[in-house]
């Protein structure tokens, strides 16, 4: 893992030790694909419109005074249009750039790279079975990857012995596992893509935070997960591609 000292010139923006380096932006290469392949017989499921008139809150300031991380929930199930919201706030397309090569999302992202897949533990969502999905921005739908009836017992196993994590995430209605692509912003960055990547998760989850908030709802981070469970459930390679982040979503329980 490195010493203090190498994982915090990790954390610095050294800009001159790299500036030489020739990217395989720079060499020519084709940019890798932003949308991930999926089989043409996949399940997928047309998400409701986005559209404001769900929201409770709609005044930034009181989202942003109000934001906590939150681990008591209610049994109460949330919404498609509710899951729609948070899915757009948090990796929606907004636009394109005028040659239509780059998508403008939700989120800053570094260089427009966006190297993030968004897929989720659902456990209670109206008129969705439990099981693991993947968002599609590009369509706005969800890809069902598998119905999985005890996925409540999975994500347990996964977040490992944190005491506070077995509590809320069997009541939590989603948990969103966000994973990463590297080489889709180190074609552009090289060695200095990793820390955009860190930096840029940052932005997604906390546009799921004030999401949450603006829906009444709770929102919990999680860093502390078993990798390769994770990356194993989601059948993702571990190195080309692998989970980075988890955020579980819940009904905030009335204290």
């Amino acid at each position: 893992m490195g010493t203090y000292e190498q994982q915090r010139k990790f954390l610095k923006s050294n800009f001159n030790d790299f500036k030489n380096i020739k990217t395989d932006k720079m060499k020519g290469m084709p940019q890798p694909e932003e949308n991930k392949y999926y089989p043409s017989n996949a399940m997928l499921i047309k998400l409701p419109a986005v559209k404001a008139d769900i929201l409770k809150k709609r005044d930034i300031y009181e989202c942003i005074k109000d934001r906590r991380s939150t681990r008591l929930y209610s049994e109460e199930s949330i919404s498609l249009d509710e899951l729609s919201f948070l899915l757009w706030a948090t990796q929606g397309i907004t636009g394109k750039n005028k040659s239509g090569g780059i998508t403008f999302r939700t989120v800053p992202c570094s260089g427009a790279t966006h190297s993030f897949e968004t897929y989720l533990f659902i456990m209670n969502v109206t008129g969705l079975e439990k099981g693991l999905y993947r968002y599609l921005p590009a369509e706005h739908k969800l890809l069902l990857l598998l119905v999985l009836e005890d996925v409540d017992n999975r994500l347990d196993a996964i977040t490992l012995d944190q005491p506070f994590v077995p509590h809320f995430a069997k009541k939590a209605c989603v948990t969103f596992a966000w994973s990463t692509t590297p080489y889709r912003s180190e074609w552009k960055y090289d060695i200095t893509a990793h820390k955009k990547i860190l930096i840029d998760i940052g932005h997604v989850c906390q546009n799921l935070y004030l999401a949450g908030e603006a829906l009444a709802m709770g929102v919990c981070a999680i860093g502390i997960y078993d990798q390769e469970a994770v990356d194993y459930l989601f059948q993702l390679d571990g190195e080309n591609e692998f989970v980075i982040y988890l955020a579980a979503v819940g009904r905030q329980k009335s204290m």
